[in-house]
């Protein structure tokens, strides 16, 4: 005598499955592997690199900080002086000017020399990599274009 839950010999247990539902019904249930499109650095080596931008930054991190020390550094120190040596700058250098005068005058052109700082190690330093980087990307983006027609781009 059979059981209502054993099944015949010749048949299996459970109807073969026709479709599968959209979700998984246990999620304890071993998932089937997804298939994960290869990393863009498998598929083809862009030409420009990720030190490319790292030297960028670096590059403006050094005209950030020499402009800025350049024009706080001297604000900072005629205030350190003010405070705390105020003969010194009391002082008479000629004809009636003080030192605390003279120093406070030429925060103007230390200024100036500041901003001619940052224009110039930007003309000569940051410009010519940030040019490069932008080249460099621009034939990558052609590149990726012509290998994957999908983007829009034709050959």
């Amino acid at each position: 005598m059979t059981d209502a839950f054993s099944s015949p010999p010749h048949q299996p247990p459970y109807p073969p499955h026709t479709s599968s539902p959209s979700y998984q019904t246990y999620p304890w249930a071993p998932q089937e592997p997804v298939a994960v499109p290869a990393p863009r650095s498998a598929r083809t080596a862009p030409l420009g690199h990720h030190s490319d931008l790292r030297v960028l930054r670096s590059a403006y991190r050094w005209q950030r900080r020499v402009a800025t020390l350049t024009a706080l550094g001297y604000f900072v120190l005629f205030l350190v002086l003010s405070a705390f040596a105020p003969s010194f700058m009391t002082s008479e250098v000629s004809g009636g000017l003080s030192t605390g005068l003279l120093l406070g005058l030429l925060q103007l052109p230390v200024t100036c020399l500041a901003i001619w700082l940052y224009e110039h190690t930007a003309r000569h330093r940051v410009d010519p990599l940030a040019d490069r980087i932008r080249d460099l990307a621009a034939v990558d983006a052609k590149r990726d274009a012509r290998q994957d027609p999908r983007r829009g781009a034709t050959q």
